[in-house]
């Protein structure tokens, strides 16, 4: 299934059909692909390029992890997340390696590191679903995560499946149309709340 953004200004096609789909396919994601998705992630732009992401990764063939990945996660994503073949936990590291300062943009740059590994993604025909509903505290105690690292999100990967297998309230948003705030919302210019005549029509 495809749900191509309606945009009002021309951008790529891989991210005008990148989203966030529930319904995944019993297809495996072969392994060189899932190399490819963290090797796009590793070239994501960070601070003194420090890169502090890391993943913790799991395909469905590992069952172990799976099941572990599967139980930091929320009852309700649980519910959908175990069809999909890949499961992942993107953390971010809290201090900057060189010096031990506080980085108050690790988490800006692990999401931007996510964003790419999305779109190479799409570019593949995968979709990622990140989600912010897992247990971090769980999540650091069933995996290890040493002081210092925090688990900010968790990660659905797979090859798109039928929204029918869903259950009938997430089907319904799995169907329903795409949207997003204007641009006349969040471009501004020259003060907070005036819209930038970039985008003002």
């Amino acid at each position: 299934m495809q749900k191509p953004a309606a945009n009002d200004h021309p951008i790529h096609e891989h991210i005008r059909h990148r989203w966030s789909p529930r319904a995944f396919s019993n297809k495996p994601v072969e392994r060189t692909v899932l190399a490819s998705l963290f090797e796009a992630a590793r070239w994501a732009p960070s601070s003194s390029n420090e890169q502090p992401w890391a993943f913790l990764v799991a395909t469905k063939d590992d069952h172990e992890n799976f099941a572990k990945t599967l139980g930091v996660l929320v009852e309700f994503n649980a519910g959908w997340a175990k069809e999909a073949q890949v499961l992942v936990i993107a953390v971010s590291s809290l201090t900057f390696h060189a010096n031990g300062t506080p980085n108050r943009n690790a988490f800006y740059d692990t999401g931007a590191a996510v964003a790419l590994l999305s779109v190479e993604a799409t570019a593949r025909g995968l979709y990622v679903h990140q989600m912010a509903g897992f247990d971090p505290v769980k999540t650091k105690q069933v995996f290890g995560i040493p002081e210092g690292w925090e688990p900010i999100a968790a990660i659905a990967i797979g090859y798109p499946g039928d929204p029918e297998s869903l259950p009938g309230h997430l089907r319904d948003r799995e169907v329903a149309p795409r949207t997003r705030k204007p641009l006349s919302e969040f471009v501004m210019s020259g003060q907070w709340g005036h819209t930038s005549p970039i985008v003002s029509r």
